[in-house]
């Protein structure tokens, strides 16, 4: 599928005053160029594939089921404005979700010194027309992470969007637990759902998800190495693609991968996904670890300043 860097250069051209004169000429042409360019790396055993399960192209995936964590992250239909992409709720205020989301322009560059804009957020549905005015949550106000693109593109991409009011919890929406300390998505599979690209250059009309293997962290980090990639921390971790070359893809990103602890049984939100241009293209989805942002997270939630944690340690020796 397309890259980003194919969408950030199609963005920044179309911006030119001399392509307004032949815009629709050019679009057709970029558009035709990025198809080929981009379903040129299909593997040969995805045309072998049944045309039953090719027709439920994430990059493939199955139509979801309800999950009544997923939130749809929007700011408008064209990716040129911005687009609209994935999130998680987390409790019956707050949404977990990629920072990046909440910029027209996503690299570094475009972004410093802006402040994020404020999405449309949905809740409880899982095809793309359902998002309407009925099944819109207020937002009363975003969070970055305070290290947010602090040397690149993809350090610590991580927003909170706190909603006006408390959802009603429900079948239909229902938050996903955080880690606990010491659990840790370290081996196995997990699930990710979303309304990103499928292999015809449009997004998924329905929610679909994968399950998708954790990843060798040294592989993962290796592979992105390169410049205006995200460089693999320990405040990260990868999955990879399923057998028939299925990936996350464009607007994926901010979707929570679930997972089920081998020992409880429990159902928690291992990671935040951040870069989902992997697509039939690249190996490796790339996510915001959970558990390294467990302090974060919580002071924000609870109303915390960084200077909080002193003002508890400093009085409680003055309480009788």
């Amino acid at each position: 599928m397309c890259s980003e860097h194919c969408v950030d250069h199609f963005q920044s051209q179309i911006t030119a005053p001399h392509v307004f004169l032949n815009l629709v000429r050019f679009s057709q042409a970029v558009i035709l160029l990025a198809a080929w360019a981009c379903l040129a790396d299909v593997p040969s055993t995805e045309a072998r594939r049944p045309a039953a399960l090719r027709s439920k192209r994430l990059v493939g995936g199955t139509l979801a089921p309800d999950v009544p964590w997923q939130a749809m992250v929007y700011l408008a239909d064209s990716i040129l404005d911005g687009g609209f992409a994935g999130g998680a709720l987390i409790s019956d205020r707050w949404v977990l979700t990629a920072g990046r989301n909440l910029f027209v322009r996503k690299s570094r560059q475009d972004i410093q010194g802006k402040d994020p804009l404020i999405p449309k957020v949905y809740l409880g549905i899982t095809r793309k027309d359902e998002a309407v005015t009925s099944k819109e949550v207020a937002v009363e106000k975003v969070v970055l992470h305070p290290g947010f693109q602090a040397n690149s593109d993809w350090d610590n991409d991580l927003a909170l969007i706190q909603l006006k009011d408390p959802v009603t919890i429900g079948k239909k929406i229902t938050p996903i637990p955080l880690p606990e300390r010491g659990q840790d998505f370290d081996q196995g599979s997990g699930v990710i759902a979303g309304w990103g690209w499928g292999a015809l250059l449009s997004p998924a009309e329905s929610l679909k998800r994968l399950v998708l293997p954790l990843s060798n962290h040294s592989d993962c980090k290796s592979e992105y190495s390169s410049t205006n990639m995200p460089a693999v921390d320990d405040n990260m971790f990868c999955t990879g693609h399923t057998d028939f070359q299925e990936n996350v893809c464009f607007g994926d990103a901010g979707g929570a991968l679930a997972v089920t602890d081998p020992v409880s049984g429990d159902v928690y939100a291992a990671g935040i996904l951040s870069y989902d241009k992997a697509c039939s293209r690249q190996n490796y989805a790339v996510y915001m670890k959970i558990s390294a942002y467990l302090p974060w997270i919580h002071s924000v939630v609870r109303g915390d300043t960084a200077e909080s944690p002193a003002v508890r340690r400093n009085a409680m020796p003055q309480m009788p």
